[in-house]
């Protein structure tokens, strides 16, 4: 029997009585231990930023974003130029420590601060960035912003369907696939049907300690290589006892 019926004995979601709008997601910085996640500047990182896109061998990380590939350092300024005119997507760069340098950028899209949900989109990782600790704690500083600074409900990751390598990463960093819209988006002359993922502010407690005990300084050896992956830490910690 539904927990929660209404006065015509309609079943209903559990109340929300303190429930109030959410701020939208601001211009801020994020501080980690290997990176920083910061508004983006056209002006700071665009030369950065094209400068590590053009380390790949070819166009084929376009292939899925809405944007892109740039045929010179101006194109891509431009581009950036007009994106961080916006509030929505809201655009950061992702600055690597060891370097000082932007390899990356994401954003926070589709915000829905009435309801507490917002979308992580856009992201835009060079080969200096992908498959690294600091993609890794670039979304976790974001995650955390959302959740534990803005006290949102709900945190989207949306994909193409076709786009394995993004859905591998929103499993892997804790997301629950939701299913797939088909016919969501024309975009690039062709047409998407979508992956929908989230993570709510329920799950956030544990997703967050696992994000965390991967990123722990003791999880890597002295050649920088994970002791234990991501997976094995959030299988562990549900492990029954645990």
């Amino acid at each position: 029997m539904p927990a929660h019926l209404n006065e015509h004995g309609r079943p209903i979601g559990h109340p929300l009585p303190h429930w109030t709008a959410r701020p939208a997601p601001a211009r801020v910085t994020l501080e980690g231990r290997l990176c920083r996640v910061e508004p983006l500047d056209a002006d700071r990182h665009a030369d950065d930023l094209y400068a590590a896109y053009a380390l790949a061998e070819d166009g084929a990380d376009w292939t899925y974003l809405t944007s892109g590939p740039f045929d010179s350092p101006a194109d891509y300024r431009a581009y950036a130029t007009e994106a961080v005119r916006a509030d929505d997507p809201l655009h950061y760069a992702v600055v690597d420590l060891s370097t000082g340098k932007a390899v990356g950028t994401l954003a926070l899209m589709r915000q829905d601060p009435a309801n507490g949900v917002v979308e992580v989109g856009s992201v835009t990782f060079s080969p200096l960035l992908k498959r690294t600790p600091v993609s890794t704690e670039a979304q976790f500083l974001l995650m955390s912003y959302v959740f534990e600074e803005l006290g949102y409900r709900r945190y989207e990751w949306k994909c193409d369907s076709l786009n394995e390598p993004s859905r591998a990463a929103a499993l892997r960093l804790g997301f629950t696939f939701e299913g797939i819209f088909r016919q969501a988006v024309v975009y690039k002359g062709r047409n998407r049907d979508t992956a929908w993922y989230s993570v709510i502010d329920a799950e956030w407690p544990r997703v967050g300690k696992a994000l965390r005990d991967w990123l722990s300084p003791d999880n890597f050896d002295g050649e920088g290589r994970q002791k234990r992956s991501l997976s094995a830490i959030r299988a562990s910690a549900e492990e029954p006892g645990r």
